[in-house]
């Protein structure tokens, strides 16, 4: 890792727009700070640097080495106080929270009326946009106030207040009961990925029951039933019923739709409900819907209302294009999907401070997954290896043993069988320490074993032999999952029909299109 990455000062500079360093500038003009001013200074260094170097720093005598760490955390803070000051950040969430702290100020002053007041404004706003935490937080200051602040109509105010307040806190309860276990499914998920057996599914059904809080559906606002659906999405991922991953992820979506604000307020849920709608919806081959959401999703977040900052233009890129490769490999137009590699790289590149490792490596084997399908092999393995070659970021085993088996195959396909032998025995080796395999990835290292003692005019045969056996696990609850990340059956077809793979995939595709 680099350092312009490990230092957050350089990073949170580098992110600047040219208006927000305009501005930044202005506000340190309006503190009355002369041109000379140290951190000023600093900004300056920093804002031309290509990368972060504390060598060129302290060459430019402005600070000792032994200052350098607080100018740095004070230019930090007076950076986020001119972000927080830009009209482009001003979401409600933030203006409630500046109300909250005007009427504390009026409040240490003892002007009570004042802070009641803006208190009661506050609150109505917190409510109606379902930031129930900071409502509750007013309501608590609101009773602290009313204590001091006794009128005759105090008997009636304290009982109104502390029944808003158990109201918010019993609301607040369930939801954070509800997002813990949103929370602790998707980090289960990310460990281990989906179940695998039925011991497994039985595991996370009572781990989801044993934790899932006691509701009524009618009386469940807004952010409650995000927190609901999102628990019921995760356990339904996990468990692979990809029905009930649609139908939760559709009630995700839909209280977007009928709550439009909460778009706005809530850009970012919504951009994720989106795509695990897709992303049912291809686990699913479900074609029509999926490419009709997918059009949506790309409308709406192209709409003037849309909200954007940096964080959300990042997310729109990795859900928008993440489905745009899956819209490639459904209708197996991998050539001319090809194109939006770059495209996809350089905005890798760009938006490299905002998407986790995690999902680079995503994008790496999906990558890597265009290119063996256009057959080009040597640029799949290009890929392959940046995931399989990274020891230090934990990802999800089912992405680290199919990254490995496709590089596998792809070799295969190159005529690099010079070290096939090796490749096998250390992706043998990786495996073995899974607690849980496929039994399509044990079939396929088995044949891959044995192809080196097959004679040539015997492997057509060979591949038939798999094929009939993989054939069985096509409809195996627990065992199709691994053909969405790697179309073995589809392969080895090209082996049988002498065709390209892309070609057998459009083929397949065309067929399920005039079925339905």
């Amino acid at each position: 890792m680099t350092k312009e990455q490990k230092d957050n000062l350089f990073v949170l500079i580098k992110s600047l727009s040219k208006s927000e360093k305009r501005q930044f500038k202005l506000y340190v003009g309006r503190l009355g700070v002369n041109e000379d001013s140290k951190f000023l200074m600093l900004f300056n260094i920093l804002d031309k640097l290509p990368a972060y170097d504390e060598v060129v720093i302290l060459k430019k005598g402005i600070v000792k080495k032994q200052q350098l760490s607080n100018l740095k955390a004070h230019l930090y803070k007076q950076i986020l106080i001119s972000l927080r000051l830009n009209p482009s950040h001003q979401n409600i969430r933030i203006q409630i929270r500046e109300q909250l702290d005007f009427a504390t100020i009026l409040y240490h002053k003892g002007l009570y009326k004042q802070s009641l007041k803006i208190l009661d404004k506050a609150k109505s706003l917190a409510i109606v946009n379902e930031e129930k935490n900071i409502a509750s937080e007013i309501v608590e200051l609101e009773k602290v106030i009313e204590s001091q602040y006794i009128t005759r109509s105090w008997s009636s105010r304290a009982d109104e207040l502390t029944i808003q307040a158990k109201e918010l806190s019993q609301q607040n309860v369930l939801a954070s009961k509800l997002s813990n276990l949103s929370l602790q499914l998707y980090g289960l998920f990310l460990k281990n990925g989906y179940v695998k057996s039925e011991k497994e599914t039985q595991r996370i059904t009572d781990y989801f029951n044993d934790r899932l809080p006691k509701y009524e559906i009618s009386a469940l606002n807004f952010r409650e039933k995000l927190w609901l659906y999102k628990a019921y999405l995760w356990y339904s991922f996990l468990t692979q019923d990809f029905l009930s991953c649609y139908k939760y992820a559709s009630k995700w979506v839909n209280l977007f739709y009928e709550n439009k604000d909460m778009i706005v307020l809530n850009p970012v849920f919504f951009l994720r409900g989106n795509h695990y709608l897709l992303e049912s919806l291809f686990y699913l081959r479900h074609y029509d819907k999926f490419k009709e959401s997918l059009s949506k999703l790309e409308t709406v977040t192209k709409e003037s209302w849309f909200p954007i900052d940096d964080n959300i233009e990042g997310l729109t890129f990795l859900y928008v294009y993440n489905n745009k490769f899956n819209l490639h490999f459904t209708e197996g137009r991998f050539e001319e999907g090809l194109p939006m590699i770059d495209e996809v790289l350089e905005k890798l590149k760009k938006y490299q401070d905002r998407i986790d490792k995690h999902h680079v490596m995503v994008f790496y084997y999906k990558i890597a997954s265009m290119y063996f399908g256009a057959g080009e092999n040597r640029k799949c393995i290009y890929f392959l290896e940046k995931i399989i070659s990274n020891k230090s970021l934990e990802m999800r085993e089912d992405l680290l043993c199919f990254s490995r088996v496709l590089n596998l195959v792809a070799h295969y396909e190159a005529g690099l069988d010079y070290n096939l032998e090796v490749l096998i025995k250390s992706t043998y080796k990786f495996l073995i320490k899974m607690e849980e395999l496929y039994e399509v990835q044990k079939e396929m290292i088995k044949f891959l074993r044995g192809l080196g003692d097959i004679y040539p005019h015997e492997v057509k045969g060979a591949f038939v032999k798999l094929h009939e056996k993989l054939k069985e696990f096509e409809k195996d609850p627990y065992q199709s999952r691994a053909f969405l990340y790697l179309d073995i059956i589809s392969w080895l077809e090209t082996k049988i029909e002498n065709k390209p793979i892309g070609l057998i995939i459009r083929e397949k595709f065309q067929e399920n299109i005039l079925k339905k």
